[in-house]
């Protein structure tokens, strides 16, 4: 089930690792339903898609597009968005794609003693708000998407990541 204000999300596999997690895409699915609900975004005509790739394919990414050359657990492409409002007869809204490394999400989930739905379920709403333009570089955004995450997490029955970073 879909939900009204939920975008259209596409999930492309292009690691075989990911077949070690058969319950992911609806996970994933269901992050983004429940974020969707709960920002102050317009989101019910969008597109998204998301890449589950290895930590090879997110490194590459990471090196081609932010000069970075390591592996990474998810990485956001914001789309550019068009000028002017949006016609009826207009294709779908493109807010663009996220990537996330299995290996690296897997290694983190472990080494944090969290279930792996739980920590897909993060770097998946963490992914989807940087699309929406939330963004972590000062601590005033930090506290802000933090919050958000927090919020959508809790919905989603996930506890708070950050927990153990506080001070």
């Amino acid at each position: 089930m879909t939900l009204s204000n939920s975008p259209e999300t596409e999930i492309l596999v292009t690691a075989d690792c990911w077949q070690r997690e058969s319950g992911a895409e609806a996970v994933i699915h269901r992050a983004i339903e429940t974020a969707a609900a709960m920002v102050d975004a317009e989101v019910a005509d969008a597109e998204l898609a998301i890449m589950l790739t290895d930590d090879d394919g997110i490194r590459t990414l990471n090196k081609n597009w932010r000069g970075i050359d390591r592996p990474t657990n998810v990485l956001s492409f914001p789309a550019l968005q068009p000028a002017g409002p949006q016609e009826d007869d207009d294709a779908p809204r493109m807010l663009g794609d996220i990537a996330i490394a299995y290996e690296t999400t897997r290694s983190e989930a472990d080494a944090e003693h969290k279930p792996f739905e739980n920590h897909l379920s993060h770097l998946t709403v963490h992914g989807f708000l940087h699309l929406l333009g939330y963004d972590h570089t000062t601590d005033d955004e930090a506290e802000i998407m933090e919050g958000l995450e927090r919020a959508i997490l809790a919905q989603l029955g996930v506890p708070d990541p950050y927990q153990d970073q506080a001070d």
